[in-house]
């Protein structure tokens, strides 16, 4: 846990220092966005792979590889002396976080009894929004206090936590002889890398960028291979079949509206306070907290609720949550303006969030087990960050240049509601195999 708390955290510890950032480096702020991108891209192409890392070397010592590179790409940040040297180290934790995901949920899955996976799930999730929370606040109050090179030093002690309980505690796991299928990972890879690059590129540049045609043109002529290569293969990569399951499918699609909602919330909300009320961006950041606290405070109790009640209702009953939370956000951003009214929404719209992400983290583990196929926790952990990027697209196209007014933060809270009602409705369709 505290392993997934340092690499969470090393995503989202930069978004409110990077202007700092930017300006002592000399360098341009529309450049400084590589240092968020680097993270997410290199992330993001290694997470197909990194749970067949898992199987091939062990997860225990991948875990330990994992952080080892959390720690050196923190040092390296914080010593940067320009802006290549830290988007190169910045790709360094972005490598080293791909390791994280799959490897801790194979590691939880495979720890616990059946009837106490959810539990153990949901102690992931509670990680992974306890770095969602302290990520924006900590930098913010860092980079003030004792400058942005501390806001990646912080990160260290934490992976160096990890790495030696992981060291003492962590029971050794025997590789397997898993083969990889090399035309399986290369197409998944770059599918997956070519849809995010054309979804970041959507907002900034706009649909018809260059870029945006060819990210998501590549992405998809590599996604078609994949499906022509893995049918081909004795042993794919990744089990055609897994894409089938109706677990599996229900649990990525909640997954990716969860992670959607996520972002283009807490992207939308502090751009409007500081459009609507002119509040510095360390206190807009403080209101919007709400959602990844009640995350955090509430994913012990989903994992019992997960392993007490049908993991697929609990799914369910998340999303309907999330769907009803996030209309109610539209309707405070139309009507209302009492601000102790939008910590209440956000918070409901976090309990939504708990109540997803455990189940579908759950259920996707189950799949991917019964499948045998470390790889399809990689899947999985991709499909969240296109869900993420695709929160962002929705933030892009609907403030634009333009300071937040009302009308476009109802629009991107209509947008993540409708993304829960889709995943709502998929939930429902489909048998579970196995």
């Amino acid at each position: 846990m505290i392993g997934t708390f340092a690499s969470t955290i090393a995503n989202t510890l930069v978004t409110v220092p990077l202007a700092a950032i930017t300006a002592d480096l000399g360098a341009p702020l529309t450049a400084g966005t590589l240092v968020v991108v680097a993270f997410n891209l290199t992330c993001a192409a290694m997470l197909p792979i990194a749970g067949w890392l898992g199987d091939r070397i062990g997860r225990r010592r991948l875990f330990l590889i994992s952080m080892v590179g959390v720690a050196v790409g923190a040092t390296g940040a914080a010593l940067a002396p320009n802006l290549p040297t830290l988007v190169g180290f910045r790709a360094v934790q972005g490598l080293s976080g791909a390791l994280v995901l799959p490897t801790v949920l194979a590691l939880l899955t495979a720890a616990a009894a059946p009837e106490h996976r959810g539990r153990a799930v949901s102690w992931w999730a509670a990680a992974n929004g306890a770095g969602q929370a302290a990520g924006p606040t900590i930098g913010g109050l860092l980079a003030d206090t004792t400058g942005w090179r501390s806001v990646f030093a912080v990160i260290v002690p934490f992976a160096l936590v990890a790495f030696l309980g992981a060291l003492r505690l962590l029971p050794h796991d025997e590789p397997r002889a898993a083969r990889l299928d090399i035309g399986g990972a290369l197409t998944l890879t770059l599918g997956t890398v070519g849809v995010l690059v054309g979804a970041s590129a959507l907002g900034p540049l706009g649909p018809g960028s260059p870029v945006v045609w060819i990210g998501f043109g590549a992405g998809s002529l590599a996604l078609g291979a994949f499906v022509v290569v893995e049918r081909r293969v004795a042993r794919p990569f990744v089990p055609l079949g897994l894409f089938l399951d109706a677990r599996f499918v229900r649990s990525s699609v909640a997954a990716l509206a969860q992670m959607l909602c996520l972002t283009a919330i807490l992207l939308a909300v502090p751009l409007f306070l500081l459009a609507e009320f002119g509040l510095p961006a360390r206190e807009a950041g403080l209101l919007v907290v709400a959602v990844p606290a009640a995350m955090t405070v509430l994913a012990p109790v989903v994992g019992r609720l997960t392993e007490g009640w049908s993991p697929r209702w609990a799914l369910r009953c998340g999303l309907l949550v999330l769907a009803t939370a996030a209309g109610a956000l539209a309707w405070f951003f139309a009507t209302a303006s009492a601000l102790p009214a939008l910590v209440a929404v956000c918070a409901a719209v976090g309990c939504g969030m708990a109540l997803t992400q455990t189940p579908a983290a759950t259920g996707a583990a189950r799949s991917a087990q019964l499948a045998g196929s470390g790889a399809g926790l990689g899947v999985f952990n991709s499909l969240r960050f296109v869900g993420a990027a695709l929160g962002g697209v929705v933030v892009a196209l609907a403030v634009g240049d333009a300071p937040a007014d009302r009308a476009s933060v109802v629009a991107v809270a209509l947008v993540c509601a409708g993304s829960a009602l889709v995943a709502l409705a998929v939930s429902f369709t489909g048998r579970v195999r196995g």
